[in-house]
């Protein structure tokens, strides 16, 4: 089970049905982003592709010595485009993929506008999904929800994602999902009704144990991305933002000219491969070894790397090695900045109070420490804010929750009216009432001696003590212990084994911490295979769009069910 490969075998098969000679590959906007996530440009070129085209570009020109090679998402307007495109050849011959199912009379419309008959084949490749990580894939759709309820063109799109993984990984699967939500409720149906139209194409070799798609939803633990992270990933994605593997640099004090914007792709990085899931020390330990390994060549000018600014100034002084280590370099940069950000915006002791708030049940203690953070004029207002929304979370309905004075806090401290009305939001999107599973633990005797002996054995650091829910669905669920009363399964039949294929959806999002949670099972768990997916991957700031976009869209919908008009601001 692995997404990464799937999407490249596709690919690659594309590229061997069109046989030798120079290729053009045309592909939409989405199918860009698809390829670029599994090739790099230079692994393509030497595949004989020498041109990468978009379909609704109106400038190319007519290059009859190529071939081309359309890869596409079954979208009415990508047909169109198409149609045109045959009317009119540009190129020798066509080799057609759409990354989903496509209705006959769309084929019928293709084959009508082929009159100078330059298509040679058209079929359907699944790969309709972006491959993050081997075991975590993402379909980049923010705002998926209004309310409690689907945004109405964006359950038909995530339906098509999730059954294209379904095909890709060659899995016809029995579905759980949450009850508590609707929405999880609405894409099981809806993934259904696709597996029994299509039965065709989803008839695989029936595996001993069948195997299993759990859909979830976010707003059931909106704690974790509201977390700041400690490992490679997931903290240059909250800090810096991964955008299909693309990090923006051009912010960073004194950036150089070809560093201002970045990729990170393990699938040709083998730095950030082998530090994808290591925490922040350990990374800076091994760019400084990575470092002296490199002196080590160059004596003459022997220097002491200490620290990252020593570091930065030794790449900046050697062209030769910025040549050699192109790879070095950029991961010097990289964590350069996140070290710069973790003092400036001194998270080390914002993050201690966000694991104590997500983790711990010390109300007085939790209480305390926020306060001290709000009055500390180095707190941005993002950690600010991410800050009350965990304490409006975690003691919702605590006797003596200081919430209002916490509110008063963040408005003397600057913070916009636009932030402060996202904690109310947060708490309507994912507080006690929402939440069909229990976020916090209830603290009964057998909680409180966990946490007990949880705390002897010592946790790796004070600043990773949180798990993410899905951790616990998934123990669960592994060992035959979730509930059907919370997840039930969709039709009459259910899984009497021990699941081994899982895969996973989380409506709304999900997150690094637990894309790490999916890769620790994975290597825990022998004959258990796990594969993570979500309509998109969170960081606190996506999170808090998508969080504001359901809020808002939740209440026009409720205004207008009263038949009023929603507040004018």
């Amino acid at each position: 089970m692995n997404v990464t490969l799937a999407v490249k075998q596709y690919i690659s098969k594309m590229i061997e049905n069109s046989g030798p000679g120079m290729k053009v590959l045309l592909m939409d906007k989405e199918t860009t982003s698809i390829v670029s996530m599994v090739y790099t440009q230079s692994e393509i070129l030497q595949k004989e592709v020498y041109l990468f085209e978009r379909i609704d570009s109106q400038n190319r020109e007519n290059m009859k010595h190529l071939k081309a090679i359309c890869f596409l998402r079954p979208t009415k307007e990508n047909v169109e485009n198409l149609i045109q495109e045959l009317r009119r050849p540009k190129y020798s011959v066509y080799f057609i993929y759409f990354s989903n199912v496509i209705s006959k009379s769309e084929i019928k419309a293709l084959a009508e506008a082929d009159e100078q008959e330059v298509v040679a084949e058209v079929q359907e490749f699944y790969g309709d999904f972006i491959a993050v990580n081997p075991h975590l894939f993402s379909l980049n759709l923010s705002g998926v929800a209004k309310g409690r309820s689907w945004e109405p063109t964006l359950l038909p799109r995530t339906t098509q994602g999730l059954t294209s993984v379904l095909l890709a990984l060659r899995k016809c699967p029995m579905i759980r999902y949450q009850l508590s939500s609707d929405m999880a409720k609405r894409l099981g149906e809806s993934v259904k009704q696709i597996i029994t139209k299509e039965y065709e194409l989803f008839d695989f070799r029936k595996t001993e144990v069948p195997p299993l798609l759990l859909i979830l939803d976010r707003s059931d633990d909106a704690i974790t991305p509201l977390l700041n992270q400690w490992t490679y990933q997931a903290m240059v994605h909250e800090l810096l933002g991964l955008n299909n593997n693309r990090i923006d640099l051009s912010r960073v004090p004194g950036i150089s000219k070809d560093l201002k914007e970045v990729v990170l792709s393990a699938e040709n990085d083998e730095f950030y491969a082998n530090n994808l899931y290591l925490n922040f020390g350990e990374i800076g330990t091994n760019i400084k070894n990575l470092m002296e390994d490199f002196q080590k060549k160059k004596p003459k000018e022997q220097q002491k790397l200490e620290s990252i600014s020593d570091m930065k100034a030794f790449v900046d002084n050697y062209p030769q090695f910025k040549k050699m280590s192109g790879t070095v370099s950029k991961h010097v940069t990289v964590v350069g900045e996140l070290s710069r950000l973790v003092s400036e915006r001194h998270l080390m002791e914002v993050s201690e109070v966000e694991q104590e708030l997500a983790c711990q049940n010390d109300h007085s203690s939790a209480s305390q420490n926020v306060r001290r953070l709000l009055q500390n004029p180095r707190v941005s207002e993002l950690d600010a804010v991410r800050l009350v929304m965990l304490y409006a979370l975690r003691y919702e309905r605590h006797s003596s929750s200081i919430l209002p004075g916490l509110m008063e806090e963040l408005n003397r401290k600057g913070v916009s009216e636009r932030h402060r009305r996202m904690v109310t939001s947060m708490v309507e999107y994912g507080g006690k009432r929402v939440r069909g599973s229990d976020l916090i633990n209830p603290q009964d005797a057998v909680a409180i001696t966990k946490q007990f002996f949880k705390g002897l054995k010592g946790v790796e650091n004070v600043y990773t003590q949180h798990a993410p829910l899905l951790q616990e669905t998934l123990d669960q669920l592994i060992k035959g212990r979730l509930k059907d009363s919370q997840f039930p399964y969709l039709g009459p039949s259910s899984l009497r084994d021990r699941p081994q294929d899982i895969i996973v959806f989380v409506i709304g999002g999900a997150t690094y911490e637990e894309a790490l949670a999916i890769y620790n099972l994975n290597r825990s768990m022998p004959g258990v295979r796990i594969v993570l997916g979500g309509t998109t991957i969170h960081n606190t700031k996506s999170f808090l769009e998508e969080v504001t976009l359901t809020a808002g869209a939740g209440q026009a919908e409720r205004v207008q069910r009263a038949g009023g008009h929603p507040n004018r601001r």
